[in-house]
């Protein structure tokens, strides 16, 4: 069988029996069968090679098939592959343990591993409710958070996206309802804009909120919004000022992404609750962790409380997940990546800035080792798709955005030809008014 034939019988098969995300089945276009990914690079059953512009979902932050990565994988499927941890406990587990706090913040002690970003937000609500309650306020059960955000696709953390522009509308009346300020102000708006914010934030804090919860600096599938830490800072004194819990979800953000090791570090603050995910395991495994001081462990830990934290996944701490976890982590406390994050925003700057002045084009915006185009209207998502394809880069828009998130590894020609690619992309869709 031809490659051609090979990736034409797989695609068929798919669209007949597979849903993909957030797709009807069959869904609307055709899937792009892949046979391998290396380096920065997807290589599709038929022979064609693709720059990931997606770092896969920004999961692959440090390319894929890491050597050190596959390395420690390997070693690790080779002793235990699996094993409960309800009672037991392995070295993948501590190791990573260790890591992870060394990264981190010191006031941040105490680590749940979870199965997905999604889970660990649900995880880290339940937290919040139980300090809530471990602390003598029962009452406080609802969250508060700013729209235009988006934290997973499992009941809990659906509730706390955007009611209105994200993807979950539809369970509008099934989800609890949280509270919600209006979007945050974007990048570089004035001082006297930020304290206005805060100050309209603050009027929507009564005795039900439990706590607040936030992507820090960097709003992801909600809308690729930016924002100043300045923001993040205030969001940490609210919670300060009203006994909140302050949570934020890193699980985009984190290991680098931004040009900080995490946002909340860049804003010069530390949240109560830090969830982590994606680039956790350099895109090779799942796998999230939820990060919580030791007041926070306390409370919980009360009978009023709980007693223990109401979770438990079947595969919590999987060794090899947690293996492949400690090999990326390592890799991030390494440091590497920070010339070429600089690099990557700077050639991201220079190579998108010029679409600025695309009719098409509402908005451009580069921040670390992410870059977005805001179209004026909503994308073509094929013809954007196949620009892209056709000028080797694998891209994946939504909405009204174009957008890439490269692998820290990209060189400055990789970039580029994303950058071209993206130029492609844009210029594939329709000009407004015409």
């Amino acid at each position: 069988m031809s490659p051609e034939v090979l990736a034409a019988d797989l695609a068929a098969f798919d669209q007949r029996h597979l849903w993909h995300p957030y797709s009807p089945t069959p869904a609307a276009m055709d899937p792009l069968p892949i046979a391998s990914a290396e380096g920065v690079y997807l290589t599709c059953v038929d022979g064609r090679r693709l720059i990931d512009g997606m770092s896969s979902w920004w999961a692959a932050a440090h390319g894929h098939s890491h050597p050190q990565i596959t390395a420690a994988m390997h070693a690790q499927i080779d002793t235990m592959s699996h094993v409960m941890f309800g009672g037991l406990t392995h070295q993948p587990a501590v190791r990573l343990a260790e890591l992870l706090l060394d990264i981190t913040d010191e006031p941040l002690t105490k680590i749940f591993y979870a199965d997905s970003g999604s889970v660990s937000v649900e995880v880290a609500i339940k937290m919040a409710l139980q300090y809530q309650r471990g602390t003598g306020h029962p009452e406080r059960t609802k969250l508060l958070t700013w729209r235009s955000g988006y934290h997973g696709d499992t009941f809990g953390p659906m509730s706390v996206c955007d009611p209105d522009g994200g993807m979950h509308s539809l369970w509008r009346g099934v989800l609890a309802e949280q509270v919600f300020a209006p979007a945050p102000p974007v990048a570089g708006s004035a001082p006297e804009a930020h304290q206005a914010y805060l100050a309209a934030m603050e009027e929507l804090i009564d005795d039900r909120i439990a706590g607040i919860i936030i992507e820090p600096i960097v709003q992801g599938a909600g809308g690729m919004r930016f924002h100043d830490p300045e923001l993040v800072a205030g969001v940490r004194a609210l919670c300060d000022r009203y006994g909140l819990v302050f949570i934020a979800d890193e699980i985009a953000t984190g290991f680098g992404r931004t040009g900080a090791m995490f946002a909340t570090q860049a804003a010069g603050v530390t949240p109560d609750i830090l969830c982590v995910g994606k680039a956790l395991t350099g895109g090779s495994m799942t796998l999230a962790a939820v990060l919580a001081t030791d007041a926070i462990a306390a409370a919980i830990d009360t009978p009023a409380g709980g007693g223990a934290l109401m979770h438990g996944p079947t595969f919590m701490g999987n060794p090899l997940a947690c293996a492949a976890a400690a090999a990326a982590v390592d890799l991030v406390r390494s440091r590497y990546w920070e010339p070429l994050v600089a690099r990557i925003s700077e050639e991201l700057r220079t190579g998108l800035a010029d679409l600025g002045h695309d009719p098409r084009v509402a908005d451009v915006r580069v921040l670390g080792a992410i870059g977005v185009v805001e179209l004026v209207e909503p994308c073509d998502m094929r013809a954007a798709t196949d620009a892209a394809v056709a000028h080797g880069v694998w891209l994946r828009p939504f909405g009204k955005l174009i957008y890439t998130m490269p692998p820290f590894i990209s060189t400055t020609d990789e970039v580029a030809t994303i950058c071209t690619a993206i130029h492609a992309a844009v210029a594939a869709q329709r000009t407004p008014g015409a």
